[in-house]
């Protein structure tokens, strides 16, 4: 069976220096970024990718948690996609644990490549059919990636045609303090408007005007050009004739 230690080994193998700098800049790991104190080895999303696809069948759980909650940056985003791929190919008993090791492991899920890397294919799915009162938690959290991960989560709900979540989440995170939440709120609303725009407009309706500026221009993004420029100007006019699935 396969260690952590191999995996790791690995991917220092395929370390680039010059990619590990900008990483660290693009991930915010410099003093003052919401990465601060991570290190970036400088192996690509590819790469991390292949070395997943190679060891996901014979390195064990615990040994994938190992990888999980130490080291550095493409350490835990490849364990990440290695229980992805456990998630996806499991038994029931196989899910819940891997569901388990993640909620377990939050601190570790330390950016928002981790969080929407994992929380739509792993949280979400695992909730479908279940008790979601886990995500109002993590929303009230402190922690800036279990807030992100509560409504990364609901992805999986809005592609199953199920937007209750999404629009409870979004307003209890209306107001949150932080850019990466804000951003992500948007782009869930966005994909719900991807299948229902009516159903997004009747939502933002209600909110945009307090809605953070960077919430809204996610939200918006895929709108008509006229119709964008009404909701950041704060002039709405009725929705045209016929679009959207319910309008």
């Amino acid at each position: 069976m396969a260690t952590s230690v191999d995996v790791s080994r690995e991917l220092a193998s395929l370390t680039d220096p010059r990619r590990a700098e900008a990483s660290s800049r693009f991930l915010q790991m410099v003093p003052g970024g919401y990465g601060e104190g991570d290190r970036a080895l400088g192996v690509s999303v590819p790469d991390q990718r292949e070395v997943a696809a190679r060891f996901w069948r014979d390195l064990s759980l615990a040994e994938t948690t190992k990888l999980l909650t130490g080291g550095a940056h493409e350490e835990r985003l490849t364990a990440l996609f290695i229980l992805v791929r456990k998630f996806a190919k499991g038994d029931e008993q196989d899910r819940g644990r891997i569901f388990g090791t993640l909620l377990a492991n939050t601190d570790r899920i330390n950016n928002w490549d981790l969080v929407d890397s994992s929380a739509p294919y792993i949280v979400g799915p695992w909730l479908i059919d279940r008790d979601r009162g886990v995500l109002d938690r993590l929303a009230e959290s402190s922690l800036v990636w279990e807030r992100r991960i509560a409504i990364m989560a609901t992805f999986a709900f809005i592609k199953a045609g199920d937007f209750e979540w999404t629009f409870r989440l979004a307003d209890r995170l209306l107001h949150d303090p932080h850019d990466l939440v804000r951003k992500a709120v948007g782009w869930m609303l966005r994909e719900v408007g991807n299948r229902d725009r009516a159903a997004e407009e009747e939502f933002l309706a209600r909110r945009y005007r307090v809605m953070p500026r960077v919430m809204l221009r996610y939200a918006i993004e895929k709108f008509e050009p006229q119709r964008r420029r009404d909701y950041l100007s704060g002039v709405l006019q009725a929705p045209p004739v016929g679009w959207g699935s319910s309008g």
